[in-house]
């Protein structure tokens, strides 16, 4: 077994390389003893639409009921179906959804949740450990079926309210799970799609990889938007819990402007808010949020680590870049797209300028999107360690995920993906001049430890 599928907030793999029936089946038997140790019983359990989920999906169940542990079978369902079932079931200990989210087809991967956590860490780890072990427990569950889709979209269509019903926009699914769900939403709510862009659900993904934070897959929304002069465009990803936006002129809204946008909706009723992002975004955005009267805070990058910051400090958003919204405003406080979908075409419904207007107020800075460094799991956050050293010599360095290097006029950031074998980069600066500068002293500084 290969240890390095044991991540930061999940667990995620090369299906038949690293993750195999019998990696599958030990998962759900260290899962499921983990639950009996602590006097649990039962779980929801779902998957994505990728190829390599009936046979996971099977192996892990199979390994789960051997341990005595109940299974709600969801089958299907976008991941923010999976979190919603744990808020909405009665007697529901924990849940798992089988699921390679925004990566490549060949990945999958589980994210698993206790009570109504996602866990990651040191309780991932111990996971690993009770495998190794082989110290499982031993009984037998039984499984029963679940529809969760229509009292989640009931209950999302209670909590939204368009103001104006002739809003039009463009759907992207990728064809992942979250296209048909929000189909199923939006004509409840009485606002169907303009255009609906690969919603049919297809684990290979034919049209384009699901993956919202890369310009290119975002392209046939962008054209879309445009040429039938629509108020909005709205992608996921391959299991719903990442939204892409594009506003009406064809501009791609990344996670930390779609945070200004809802952070400034929820600070005319709730006035001192606190809000989380992370380290990936934007300084006009930390700043805009302070400026309207709510409170800022600077966090790690990962859906499960954000979650639990969220309940520590009572904050009402958090976003990331890669386009995780997590709403406790008026919601539960997990990532879910379709959620974050719906709330902005609210915020849209209620405003009489276009969404283009609604952020030209903000300072003007220079920055890059996201730029992915390939570099091997085993060497990507000694790299980083070795970046943050070097620089602290001669900058401020904020090092709670990665380094991100203060300058005089700007920022830049290195840190390790916890998902793929890559180093995550981004810069932002005051002018365009500057940005340059920055991003070719640390990416030649990358450079020079890459090669060593």
């Amino acid at each position: 077994m290969n240890s390095e599928i044991f991540r930061q907030y999940d667990i995620r793999g090369i299906v038949n390389q690293d993750l195999t029936r019998d990696v599958a089946h030990n998962i759900g038997r260290a899962y499921g003893t983990m639950l009996r140790s602590a006097k649990k019983h039962t779980i929801t359990l779902a998957r994505d639409c990728r190829l390599s989920g009936v046979a996971l999906y099977e192996a892990f169940a199979h390994g789960v009921l051997a341990t005595g542990i109940h299974i709600i079978d969801l089958e299907i369902t976008p991941t923010p179906c999976l979190y919603f079932s744990l808020h909405h079931i009665v007697d529901v200990d924990g849940g798992v959804i089988i699921t390679g989210s925004h990566n490549p087809a060949e990945y999958n991967g589980f994210k698993l949740a206790i009570g109504k956590t996602t866990i990651h860490g040191e309780t991932i780890q111990e996971l690993k450990k009770i495998i190794e072990s082989k110290n499982f427990i031993i009984g037998r569950g039984t499984l029963q079926s679940y529809d969760i889709i229509t009292p989640y979209i009931d209950h999302l269509a209670d909590d939204i309210k368009i103001s104006n019903k002739n809003i039009s926009f463009a759907l992207d699914g990728g064809n992942g799970t979250g296209g048909p769900v929000a189909v199923q939403l939006f004509k409840k709510l009485g606002v169907p799609p303009r255009d609906e862009l690969f919603i049919e659900m297809d684990g290979q993904f034919p049209n384009h990889h699901p993956d919202p934070t890369v310009p290119e897959n975002l392209q046939d929304l962008i054209t879309s938007v445009r040429e039938k002069k629509l108020n909005v465009g709205i992608a996921f990803d391959g299991d719903a819990d990442r939204i892409g936006a594009i506003d009406d002129k064809g501009n791609i809204l990344w996670g930390d402007e779609l945070m200004i946008l809802f952070a400034r909706d929820i600070l005319q009723a709730k006035k001192q808010g606190t809000f989380i992002s992370e380290v990936k975004s934007s300084q006009v955005m930390y700043d805009d949020i302070e400026k309207h009267g709510g409170k800022a805070i600077m966090w790690k990058t990962g859906h499960s680590l954000i979650k639990e910051k969220m309940q520590e400090v009572g904050a009402l958003l958090a976003g990331e870049m890669s386009g995780h919204i997590f709403f406790a405003d008026r919601y539960f406080g997990y990532d879910d797209a379709i959620y974050a979908a719906a709330r902005l075409v609210e915020i849209i419904s209620k405003n009489t300028v276009p969404l283009s207007e609604l952020l030209r107020d903000l300072p003007k800075t220079f920055k890059t999107p996201e730029i992915r460094v390939d570099c091997p799991d085993t060497k990507k956050f000694s790299i980083v360690s070795k970046i943050t050293e070097h620089y602290k010599k001669t900058h401020a360095v904020i090092d709670i995920d990665g380094a991100r290097i203060q300058f005089q006029d700007g920022w830049g950031l290195v840190r390790a993906s916890n998902t793929q074998p890559v180093l995550v980069l981004r810069f932002e600066a005051q002018s365009e001049t500057t940005l340059k500068k920055i991003q070719t002293d640390i990416e030649g500084t990358l450079e020079k430890f890459l090669k060593d």
